[in-house]
């Protein structure tokens, strides 16, 4: 993270991560496995990615009703 672009880029991404954690909590769902993809973040140009990682299928099925 070299340039304030990129340091600017990964703290966009932790807070709509905080922004995102939030918003499922308030309807029910907790995702263990969501971050930032550490990948994304060690490129020489940064551009990080979100990670959901994998749910149980009851999860699943909140995040389909929370989309409706």
């Amino acid at each position: 993270m070299g340039t304030p672009h990129a340091s600017a880029c990964v703290e966009e991404a932790e807070r709509t991560l905080v922004e995102l954690r939030d918003a499922l909590a308030k309807a029910g769902i907790k995702l263990p496995s969501l971050g930032i993809d550490p990948v994304s973040v060690v490129r020489e140009a940064p551009c990080p990615l979100v990670e959901l990682g994998r749910c149980s299928v009851e999860t699943a099925a909140r995040l389909v009703a929370a989309l409706r």
